[in-house]
């Protein structure tokens, strides 16, 4: 089973300050943060909807970046992995594992592209 584990990162030298650890595996997402109430939140992969990468100029300098999952979930609409080490690999491989994982349980996202109303439809039939 492939994992990674992260550590967000202060953007100064890439230093693992923090304490907010994310977890990717191949079924799910953890985000993990606070010292003295540590709260974690989960996504499961087949709920991931789109991923973004991002990596300014100082987080390239310190081999760092941002991904951003854009989720069905309904507590975490966007789940933010910021100033972590492998982002485009991070990126990639929770692209392909959500994917595999919407197959696994035959999920199928429909996305409303705004067609109108139902008049426009007989406009432009009769």
């Amino acid at each position: 089973m492939i994992e990674f584990i992260e550590r967000k990162r202060w953007l100064f030298f890439g230093l693992p300050f923090t304490f907010t650890k994310y977890t990717i595996k191949e079924d799910m997402l953890t985000i993990q943060t606070g010292l003295f109430k540590t709260v974690e939140n989960d996504c499961y992969m087949y709920k991931v909807q789109d991923v973004q990468h991002t990596a300014t100029l100082i987080e390239k300098m310190f081999k760092l970046g941002t991904v951003v999952c854009h989720t069905g979930d309904t507590t975490h609409p966007q789940l933010v992995f910021e100033h972590i080490r492998n982002s485009r690999a991070i990126k990639d491989f929770i692209l392909r594992q959500s994917e595999e994982a919407r197959m696994k349980r035959r999920t199928v996202n429909m996305l409303d592209i705004g067609t109108g109303d139902m008049d426009d439809i007989d406009d432009i039939e009769g």
